[in-house]
């Protein structure tokens, strides 16, 4: 049976008209993936199947800083009480060699005295390596072992307390808890400033000592593939901050902003608005400088995906002089205010500067709009204002008019009296 044919043509059918149509770039939405250093500063990255587990062992002190508290606590207290039980046992076992654990050997004679049992050797152990001295055991000059185990303790439980000690010192004095009051914008920008496009974030230090020598660099982490099909699932690229002059070194006194002018040399050169949101790039940030109190090196992080990326906006000022004195207001660090700001890439802004000027003239006949209907409204609610008030005082004015008066006179033959007003 033949297929029937359809009245209309086929060029003028659904699809032939969605062939012929010009269809326009659809952005798809962007996956979400992980970030690779988080908000925090933490990096997102888990190390699997390493084999060779012994490196670790090698550097045992860093190995013990890079632990949680939980287990550097047990590891600590492992430690003590192991070397404690040690020596308890070689205490016991050089009082029962020289036989000071029969009940019939002179107190005199012994190694250690006030040692009958391995509960008192524990207890003498403890006494000898934490340097307590009770006064009630005490070694002898009857056997030279008890002093070379004496001599063997002192040695072992001071480097104990030495490493333990300067792991807990390290780890309460880590240069990332500096960085817990280095605060970074919770979003980044891009605005137009001095007729460029520039991307911007804000740094601020919450203590009044600075940090000395704070550089900032930037960086976009991208998936790229290179023209000969290699794939680079995480592309470190620097990113050029407007600081980089001399040192690159900043003076933290008051918080900052950050500004990266989007060239040609920029990854966010070809990038517009509506590319930005679908883009799975990522822009971290890393602060480092030197504590003035302590003179340790420390780091902040933070990062910045497409989606805390806010395009036309720029931030609100908070540094204010009150009395002579500069006052940071913290509560408004991340406010934000829009602008005008081209759409358009950095390249098409570059190959076309009148769209620059036309968003600018655009922006400023909205603005004097806007301020003429404001003015127009107050002139509105004035005349309002001032009809009413006109009003009530002639209703008032009308109240106070004087009343008619009828004044009555006798006429003649005084039947009748006149009335005159």
């Amino acid at each position: 049976m033949l297929p029937r044919k359809s009245i209309i043509p086929e060029e003028f059918g659904l699809p032939g008209l969605a062939t012929r149509m010009h269809r326009k770039p659809v952005f798809r939405d962007r996956v979400n993936k992980a970030r690779f250093i988080a908000k925090n500063g933490s990096c997102n990255l888990a190390h699997k199947n390493i084999r060779e587990q012994g490196r670790f062992l090698q550097d045992v002190f860093t190995t013990l800083v890079d632990l949680k508290w939980r287990f550097t606590l047990v590891i600590f207290t492992t430690t003590f009480v192991s070397s404690w039980l040690l020596f308890a046992m070689s205490w016991w076992l050089v009082a029962f060699a020289h036989g000071d654990l029969d009940p019939g050997e002179l107190r005199g004679a012994r190694c250690v005295t006030e040692v009958e049992s391995f509960t008192s050797a524990f207890l003498f152990s403890i006494e000898v390596q934490v340097t307590i001295g009770f006064g009630g055991r005490m070694i002898t000059e009857q056997c030279p072992t008890a002093i070379t185990v004496l001599i063997m303790q002192n040695i072992v439980g001071l480097i104990i307390n030495a490493v333990m000690l300067g792991c807990i010192f390290m780890k309460t004095a880590q240069s990332n808890r500096r960085a817990e009051t280095l605060i970074f914008s919770r979003h980044a920008v891009i605005a137009v400033r001095n007729n460029r496009l520039c991307f911007m974030i804000r740094i601020g230090d919450l203590r009044k000592s600075m940090i000395i020598g704070a550089t900032v660099r930037l960086q976009v982490v991208r998936k790229t593939t290179t023209p000969e099909g290699e794939v680079i699932p995480i592309h470190q690229i620097d990113v050029p901050t407007e600081s980089a002059v001399a040192s690159n070194s900043l003076f933290l006194l008051a918080p900052l902003i950050i500004c990266h002018v989007i060239d040609k040399n920029s990854p966010l050169y070809d990038l517009s608005a509506m590319e930005l949101q679908c883009s799975d790039l990522e822009v971290i940030v890393i602060l480092e400088g030197v504590v003035e109190t302590t003179g340790i090196t420390t780091q902040a992080r933070t990062s910045y995906v497409s989606e805390e990326i806010q395009w036309g906006h720029r931030f609100v000022p908070i540094v204010t002089e009150e009395e002579g004195v500069y006052s940071v207001d913290y509560s408004k660090f991340g406010n934000t205010v829009k602008v005008a700001t081209p759409r358009c890439s950095a390249k098409e802004l570059d190959e076309k500067p009148s769209i620059l000027i036309q968003t600018l003239q655009k922006s400023e006949l909205s603005h004097q709009n806007s301020l003429r209907k404001r003015n127009s409204m107050r002139r509105n609610n004035s005349m309002r204002k001032a009809g009413s008030r006109s009003g009530s005082m002639r209703r008032n004015n009308s109240g106070l008019l004087a009343p008619k008066v009828q004044f009555f006179t006798p006429a003649e033959g005084g039947q009748s009296l006149n009335a005159v007003t």
